[in-house]
């Protein structure tokens, strides 16, 4: 049965990663190729395993969307869709059509939807810190988890702007630049573009007073033929006008570019020798192979607009910035700008290994785009368990009003709600089914913000304990795994796609035999 085949590759999935969930999870090695990755973070366990089983990858593309779209709670998605699944399993066998299920799949979320809505409060300025910290809860070790939060939450406020009247914040808009050799905890968040990069001549000048910048997508050099031509030379004269007429078409772009006023030119291709004399002494301090990205952020902070050709290029087409300086680092020159529209940010990842670093980038990564979407959505859950305990009871009650079948796929759902509580206890060393007696208790007395404290083991309020969760978060969660698991009961049967026509390996013999 396509059905049962499916929900076990989905549970197998979501045994990868269940130890890994809560603050309190268990850690996965990675090998491959000698090279060894240790985390604790769903997505890029998924990621990173080798899944062929297309029910799998279904669930680690929506995995996938759930990191890139709210920074956390990948884990929740696919252990939420594996319970979801089995609990759909059940009742098929029970003789519950799998279109019924999607049916009350549906309703259980619409539910879900409007409890989210009653549970959540607005963010205090406290609590945004607290958000971030709990979306790291269980990633590296407490110092840096508290550090870098501190610096997404910097982060966050100073990208924040209004549009419209709703406020936003661009995560993309912070480059990453790592620096090996020193402590993790001696990263930082620097105000301004930092590159990897140092001036094409070493006397032309910084600009700590600012000024104006060009961005070419190309490069300043020789022009070559489009076409492959053989030239004969027949005058030695000939060579020298040719290399005259180069290096007047150079100066006449270096010109058109000096006429512009522009003071900082940073360009993606290359700059040849007779250039780089050219725009030193039009006083023009230029940066070379800048990849398209960087060019991209600096087009952001600084307003300037990415030019394809000199001759093209208008005043209206420059940006400005604020400052122009360069720092070394370990024997490696970087160039520091900060842009006029002060929206450029960089964080110097720093640790001692690559493996160090690159753990580091992750928990930013996940920091900074949870600290981002609180700007956007200032709305907070409890966490430890309470808003999937919480919701499961509102939809058995929900259930009772419901008549047919639907209502079994109601407390199904609710049902797998009720696995994050217990998973989390499981992890912390607590017993799953005690823990969630008590806290079910605890709730039916307290209310809906009392949830797990994995520390004490004992249920406390969640906001006083300073464990909060966005809205967002769990909303896209619960609404993804809604929507995986009623796209894996839509299927019936596995069949095998057709393929282009292929000429048929006969078996071929000394005989004349077809």
């Amino acid at each position: 049965m396509a059905l049962r085949n499916n929900v076990a590759a989905a549970s197998a999935l979501a045994d990868a990663v269940r130890s890994t969930l809560g603050p309190r999870g268990l850690d996965k090695m990675l090998v491959s190729d000698g090279d060894v990755l240790v985390t604790n973070d769903g997505v890029t366990v998924l990621q990173n395993a080798k899944v062929e089983h297309p029910t799998a990858r279904m669930l680690i593309d929506q995995s996938t969307a759930q990191d890139s779209q709210a920074g956390d709670g990948t884990t929740t998605t696919v252990i939420l869709t594996a319970e979801l699944l089995q609990n759909a399993l059940e009742l098929t066998e029970r003789g519950v059509h799998p279109s019924i299920i999607g049916r009350g799949f549906r309703m259980a979320w619409e539910a879900c939807e409007s409890g989210l809505k009653e549970i959540a409060r607005p963010m205090s300025e406290e609590q945004h810190l607290q958000a971030v910290q709990t979306s790291l809860a269980g990633k590296s070790d407490e110092g840096i988890r508290a550090h870098l939060s501190n610096l997404a939450v910097e982060a966050a406020l100073s990208l924040s702007e209004e549009v419209d009247g709703v406020a936003s914040a661009d995560a993309s808009l912070v480059k990453v630049v790592t620096d090996r050799g020193e402590q993790s905890m001696a990263s930082e968040l620097v105000h301004g573009l930092v590159l990897p990069k140092e001036k094409i001549h070493p006397q032309m000048e910084l600009l700590p007073k600012g000024g104006r910048i060009m961005l070419l997508d190309g490069g300043i050099s020789r022009r070559k033929p489009e076409i492959d031509i053989s030239l004969k030379v027949t005058d030695l004269g000939m060579l020298a006008a040719l290399n005259e007429r180069e290096l007047a078409d150079v100066q006449k772009r270096v010109d058109a570019i000096s006429a512009l006023g522009v003071d900082l030119l940073c360009v993606r291709d290359g700059i040849d020798d007779d250039a780089r004399g050219m725009l030193h002494s039009a006083g023009i301090t230029a940066y070379r192979r800048l990849e398209r990205p960087d060019l991209e952020l600096l087009s952001r902070a600084t307003g300037a607009t990415l030019v394809h050709e000199i001759s093209l290029a208008a005043e209206d087409d420059l940006g400005e910035f604020s400052s122009l300086s360069e720092t070394n680092w370990h024997g490696v020159n970087h160039l520091l700008l900060v842009g006029s529209q002060s929206r450029g940010l960089t964080l110097v990842v720093r640790g001692t290994s690559n493996i160090r670093i690159e753990e580091i980038e992750r928990c930013f990564e996940d920091a900074i785009q949870v600290a981002c979407n609180l700007v956007e959505s200032p709305q907070l859950l409890p966490g430890g368990g309470a808003t999937q305990m919480a919701l499961a009871r509102r939809l058995r009650r929900h259930a009772e009003t419901v008549p047919g079948r639907e209502q079994l796929a109601i407390e199904a759902f609710a049902a797998a709600l009720d696995s994050i509580p217990r998973i989390l206890a499981e992890n912390a060393g607590l017993s799953p089914l005690d823990e969630s007696i008590r806290l079910n208790a605890a709730q039916d007395e307290g209310g809906d913000w009392i949830g797990l404290d994995l520390f004490t083991g004992e249920p406390r309020d969640m906001a006083g304990a300073g464990i909060v969760e966005p809205l967002l978060v769990t909303r896209h969660a619960i609404e993804g795994a809604t929507e995986a698991a009623i796209s894996v009961l839509r299927i019936d049967d596995v069949l095998w796609a057709e393929q282009d026509a292929q000429e048929p390996d006969w078996k071929t013999d000394d005989s004349d035999e077809d």
